[in-house]
């Protein structure tokens, strides 16, 4: 362990830009300058601990059942819910990409010149409420940090956004709102059902919760397990999100300030799929693979999510090739990029429940699940033990540790080539006050370092191998089509999309004759040329893109440890 790192190092990650967001927001007014450096201080000071924890948990990855910086105090005994924090490598890695964009994010605030006290406090807030999420061990906290980043984003586009910000500020609460209640209902029930709020109470005993049949609230507790799963699922579809729960993302992004942009789809889409890894795939793993009825069809609902995935990936290709705003385009692009996210966790979440039905001797589920067919008569745990053999359940897990480690990585690598999209979307529209793709064309000759950065980032995107794009993508496709061949072979038709659309906005804005009025707008009244502190701002996030597509093993280490903590093998 790193001695220099406090004991209390996770409460001081989430206390320390709380603490600043404090003392920022009652600087005086006329003290602007302070305010933007204060908070880009105290930002670049979260950063040093989240890449302390990174690579602690990296040198001494935590056994499996133990947590890494654990700590648990009493603090709301009369509902057993207790202070308790932790991480391992799934939460380090998501840390430690808050913390690189949060610096960054501030950084390209520096530009806003209204209420600037409030603006950077805001990012600190924040900041605090997805770091809780990502290091809480008990439901309640990880509930109040889940509504508390909802609050800042959402003035954040109320206050600074576009024109219709209002709209998108309103649309962006009742979506996240109206799941967040479902997940509050199915946690809260859980939580009073086993007698605490604690993750590792809730994983060993919630599972099991009735296993032989019973009811609950006069309700079989089957039915109770299926809509407290559907409360989970919802939820955190609705912030990755998921195909059709994506319709409030295009309009928060295109209406909040690029530095908004920049965290809601470098960091709070993540929240939605590591709640699936943290909450929804644990708590319910037989939930996700019973077979069930709809009609005279048969599905399961590890099927349906997978289904989900392959329409983000598709749609959301499609919705972002008929774009004309430039933001609008890349905020669909997440559609489609986190749509291999959510095709990882179903792969992820048809392990989960196959090993949990093996274990625990649950041979029928064990049969639905990877498809064998039990003839009449035949004792089912010898038909599955017969052609389901060890060696062919290692080979799975194995696949799906593919998958999983392809999720989270994607879920990083979209965090920095998002973040480095809308930068650059945000610098283009604050010097040219438009979007419009159809107004551009030939600026290559007129802002030639913002070209080349955009062709960087956009092939980022577009999954060139040797940047971080290709990687996740491709571990994401090689572990789930032992799984799922027609959701792979459909994705590859929104991979196609994906570079006619990134090509598409390539060509609008670099390519062609140049406008000649985007010639004379920049020798009379602003360069377009992307400036100094933007450039210092993004040249991160193109190092960490190079070197991950290059070398991902610095970051995939620490995320196999989380991930074979979460399927074993």
């Amino acid at each position: 362990m790193f001695d220099f790192i406090p004991v209390d190092v996770l409460t001081t990650l989430i206390l320390l830009p709380l603490l600043g967001a404090a003392v920022v927001f009652v600087l005086p007014r006329d003290r602007d300058d302070a305010a933007r450096w204060a908070a880009l201080g105290i930002s670049l000071v979260v950063l040093v601990l989240a890449i302390a924890v990174f690579y602690d948990v990296q040198a001494d990855p935590p056994a499996p059942g133990e947590w890494a910086f654990e700590e648990q105090v009493e603090w709301f005994p009369q509902i057993n819910a207790t202070w308790h924090v932790g991480v391992d490598g799934l939460s380090a890695t998501m840390i430690l990409l808050t913390g690189i964009l949060m610096p960054l994010a501030i950084l390209i605030s520096f530009e806003v010149k209204e209420q600037v006290q409030a603006h950077m406090a805001l990012f600190l807030f924040l900041q605090a409420g997805m770091l809780g999420v990502f290091v809480a061990l008990d439901m309640m906290i990880f509930f109040v940090f889940w509504e508390l980043g909802l609050v800042p984003m959402y003035f954040l586009i109320f206050l600074w956004g576009g024109e219709n910000r209002r709209y998108a500020a309103n649309k962006f609460f009742l979506y996240t709102m109206a799941g967040s209640l479902g997940l509050l209902l199915a946690s809260q029930f859980i939580g009073y059902t086993v007698g605490s709020f604690d993750f590792s109470v809730m994983f060993a005993e919630w599972p099991a919760y009735l296993a032989s049949g019973g009811k609950v609230l006069g309700l079989d507790i089957n039915v109770v397990k299926y809509y407290a799963l559907l409360g989970f699922v919802i939820a955190f579809l609705i912030k990755i999100p998921a195909w059709p729960f994506h319709t409030w993302l295009p309009d928060a992004h295109t209406e909040a300030p690029t530095a908004g942009s920049m965290i809601l789809a470098g960091v709070l889409l993540k929240l939605g799929a590591y709640g699936f890894l943290r909450l929804a795939i644990p708590l319910f793993p037989q939930e996700w693979i019973i077979e069930r009825q709809l009609f005279s069809l048969s599905y399961n609902l590890v099927d349906v999510l997978g289904l989900l995935a392959v329409a983000g990936i598709v749609f959301g290709a499609l919705a972002a090739w008929g774009q004309t705003d430039f933001k609008r385009l890349v905020a669909y692009s997440s559609v489609n990029h986190m749509g291999f996210v959510v095709l990882g966790l179903a792969v992820a979440a048809l392990m989960y429940g196959t090993l949990w039905a093996n274990t625990n001797g649950e041979y029928a589920l064990v049969a639905g699940a990877a498809g064998i067919d039990v003839p009449e008569g035949e004792k089912i745990s010898e038909v599955v033990q017969a052609a389901y053999p060890v060696e062919r359940l290692e080979q799975d897990r194995d696949k799906a540790n593919i998958a999983l480690n392809g999720a989270v990585l994607q879920m990083f690598n979209h965090g920095l080539s998002s973040a480095g999209m809308f930068l650059l979307a945000g610098a283009l529209y604050h010097k040219a006050h438009t979007r419009d793709l159809r107004r551009f064309g030939g600026l290559w000759d007129i802002a030639p370092v913002f070209g080349a950065l955009l062709i960087f980032v956009s092939m980022a995107s577009l999954g060139l191998p040797g940047l971080n794009g290709f990687v996740g993508e491709y571990l994401i496709v090689a572990g789930s089509v032992k799984f799922y061949a027609p959701y792979v072979l459909l994705s590859m038709l929104g991979l196609i999309v994906t570079g006619i659309y990134i090509l598409k906005g390539i060509q609008k804005l670099l390519h062609g004759p140049v406008n000649q009025e985007w010639v004379e707008y920049d020798r009379t009244q602003h360069r377009l040329e992307i400036s100094r502190r933007e450039v210092i701002a993004i040249a991160p996030l193109v190092v960490l893109i190079l070197i991950t597509g290059l070398y991902p093993n610095w970051v995939l280490q620490v995320i196999n440890d989380g991930v074979m903590r979460f399927l074993g093998g």
